[in-house]
């Protein structure tokens, strides 16, 4: 007589092993030179705009032109430009990320978490080759992957999606991920913004204008499908909701523009110089799809942009700067991240 099958104990052989499974978190950012060399500006340009979602050109095409006129004139133009806001740590960028992510591994191991959490940059140090293999090295077998971008665009976060696949593809042992996709709307991120705003204006009082910058894109892109402009309008319309009673009247636009195409309007720099002879003569200006400060938020905004303003009548230029490691922006991170590890 046959012996009776057996049933498998699931609980001991399917849910412990993933229950035990480790999760980590990589908060990847865009990018930066080691340093404000030449060379360094140089290699981390080449690696960036030799990104075919970053330029939608022919290869054959670009290449010759980026070798042989941007990357010598470019890179030697950007040292001055870096040099007047490079931190004792490294780059804006880079200290203001490794900040968030240092609090939000403190926040996670006061809570007893085993939760690791890393830095990568898109481009440049440090690596997402060597983020993830500091996870694994951690015994991650899962990974949650957050581009530090609100707003969603091809040449910025899905780039992120294709080099991650690209590195997953090397591997023979693979680890579970997903991806957060953007948090233009995330409570945690546009409450973080509309507080630091007011609190700033408690302290330094009211403007007669509030710009919300926010890095431009090829009009080709949106065309195309990209959802950034409608990104961009949804953070905008939230944080005038939010922002209602303060009575200050909130403009949108786009800034660091690159070549001859038509690129998002209205333009940041342009929006700016026409203000004074309108009698808009005091003005903040706050760079939301930035969480982190950086080149384009210190120099291009609060250097370049102020001195065009004042040169075109203006009497008040006022930066407010991004949300970097604020403690209620790292609050608002930690609840995304874990909203998306749950189930993990």
């Amino acid at each position: 007589m046959p012996e009776p099958e057996k049933k498998l104990d699931h609980n001991n052989i399917v849910n412990k092993p993933y229950q035990d499974m480790k999760a980590g978190v990589m908060l990847v950012n865009l990018g930066t030179p080691s340093s404000y060399s030449a060379a360094d500006i140089r290699q981390y340009l080449a690696e960036f705009l030799s990104d075919k979602r970053v330029v939608e050109l022919p290869a054959l095409l670009w290449q010759p032109i980026l070798r042989g006129v941007i990357l010598p004139f470019r890179s030697r133009k950007l040292v001055h430009k870096y040099q007047q806001v490079w931190m004792e740590g490294g780059s804006p960028l880079l200290v203001h990320s490794l900040n968030q992510a240092k609090k939000l591994n403190e926040s996670f191991k006061r809570q007893n978490l085993p939760v690791p959490v890393e830095v990568a940059m898109r481009y440049g140090k440090p690596s997402l080759a060597t983020a993830l293999e500091n996870l694994r090295q951690q015994q991650c077998e899962r990974i949650l992957v957050v581009p530090m971008y609100p707003q969603y665009s091809a040449s910025t976060t899905a780039t992120i999606f294709d080099k991650i696949a690209c590195l997953f593809s090397r591997l023979r042992d693979q680890p579970e991920y997903r991806f957060v996709k953007r948090f233009y709307a995330e409570p945690g991120y546009i409450n973080a913004l509309a507080n630091k705003v007011k609190a700033f204006w408690q302290i330094n009082g009211k403007p007669q204008r509030l710009l919300l910058s926010f890095h431009g894109l090829p009009q080709r892109c949106v065309n195309k499908g990209d959802p950034y402009f409608k990104d961009c309008e949804a953070t905008l319309h939230l944080l005038k909701q939010a922002l209602a009673d303060e009575g200050v009247e909130i403009d949108l636009s786009f800034q660091s523009r690159f070549g001859k195409e038509k690129w998002l309007e209205p333009a940041t720099q342009q929006t700016l110089e026409a203000y004074p002879a309108k009698g808009i003569k005091r003005v903040d200006v706050m760079c939301p799809g930035f969480v982190a400060d950086c080149l384009e938020t210190l120099e291009e905004i609060q250097l370049e942009c102020a001195n065009e303003f004042m040169a075109a009548g203006g009497e008040q230029f006022r930066y407010i700067p991004c949300l970097n490691s604020d403690e209620e922006w790292v609050q608002g991170l930690e609840d995304i991240v874990k909203r998306h590890l749950q189930g993990w």
